[in-house]
């Protein structure tokens, strides 16, 4: 699964609302959510491979941890560490550089509302203004967020998070923020992951070339269904393009259950199924999430792991099966560590689905 906010790109969204789930699949999930935990240093994501910090995946775990409860103490423990480094996270200080960037600065202002912190004092940071000064004021890209630097690496995930970021904030740019993000979704349903560039006159989906610039993405689906459940307000049109969405996931679910992603990673994997059968559950797509968790579940370490490679990592979920096979014999390395805590950040939540009739419903 590509980086998902090195570029700008995921998981998830806050304020979701939450259902209690049948002892079996709790466990499953507070079996994710106790592993993750465990993966924390200080309160961040630490990739030990190339000696970083890493914010965005640091985020989508508080992100999971949320959606699964139970974790408190552990969220409130990362919304201070991210905090601490706001100005590392969305801006080029750490390179002596103005820069700021878009998609991190509205993952930034998601997280702060979904863990209970001001977006507008984050760290002694205005982030919801920062992201504001990352909203286009010109034609036709009017809404569109921007990164600060001549390389403009701002996508559709990250005007998700932006939408419903500024849309909780109730920022004066969210209006107009969130009719630019539902131009990204195709007329079949789906949403793709880069916009237009900055002068085509039509900044639509549908403006663009399938097979290139508007390609469908499964994981930028699911991403923006989430973002625009968890709006505090949802008008016609996003009512309407929340269920085209859900409609295009169902119609391109695969028969085991399973969801390829974008492009680059069209092969089933428990993140772009994870993902899927998240945002299904939260518009009350009840079976199709079940197939997905199920599917989601066979790539989770469960069991007595004591005395094999895995011994310690309990409730970690593998990209595939392939990736669980490798883990099973070698045990979690540190080069393979980062891929499995991305996979269980966005898969986790899904398995509060495994029983249709306690999936999450918005």
């Amino acid at each position: 699964m590509r980086h998902l906010l090195s570029t700008a790109a995921v998981l998830v969204t806050g304020a979701l609302v939450m259902t209690m789930s049948a002892p079996a699949q709790a466990a499953q999930e507070d079996q994710s959510a106790r592993w993750l935990t465990h993966e924390l240093t200080n309160g961040l994501i630490h990739n030990d491979q190339y000696a970083f910090d890493d914010y965005g995946l640091t985020a989508d775990t508080a992100f999971a941890l949320a959606a699964i409860g139970g974790e408190g103490d552990t969220v409130r423990t990362i919304r201070r560490a991210l905090a601490q480094h706001v100005d590392s996270w969305t801006t080029g200080v750490d390179f002596s550089s103005p820069d700021v960037y878009a998609g991190s600065t509205a993952k930034a202002v998601v997280l702060a509302e979904t863990t209970g912190a001001d977006p507008r004092s984050f760290g002694g940071v205005d982030v919801v203004r920062r992201l504001n000064n990352l909203v286009s004021d010109s034609a036709p890209t009017v809404g569109r967020i921007e990164d600060s630097a001549e390389a403009d690496y701002a996508n559709v995930i990250g005007q998700t998070f932006a939408a419903q970021g500024l849309s909780v904030a109730g920022s004066g740019k969210a209006d107009e923020t969130l009719r630019f993000l539902l131009k990204q979704q195709c007329s079949t349903g789906y949403f793709r992951l880069n916009f237009a560039a900055k002068d085509a006159t039509d900044q639509t989906c549908d403006g663009g070339a399938r097979a290139t610039t508007s390609a469908p993405d499964t994981d930028v689906t699911a991403l923006a269904v989430l973002g625009l459940t968890a709006l505090p307000h949802k008008s016609a049109a996003v009512r309407s393009a929340i269920s085209d969405a859900a409609g295009w996931l169902k119609r391109h679910q695969k028969d085991n259950g399973s969801f390829g992603g974008g492009p680059a990673t069209e092969a089933s994997n428990s993140n772009s199924t994870g993902l899927a059968g998240w945002a299904l559950g939260e518009t009350g797509s009840c079976n199709a999430a079940a197939r997905a968790a199920r599917w989601v579940g066979r790539l989770q370490v469960t069991g007595d792991v004591s005395g094999t490679p895995l011994a310690g990592d309990k409730g970690a979920i593998a990209y595939d099966r392939t990736r669980l096979a490798a883990g099973e014999t070698n045990g979690i390395g540190t080069e393979d560590r980062d891929q499995w805590r991305r996979a269980t950040a966005q898969a986790a939540p899904s398995l509060a689905n495994l029983n249709a009739s306690v999936c999450r419903a918005s």
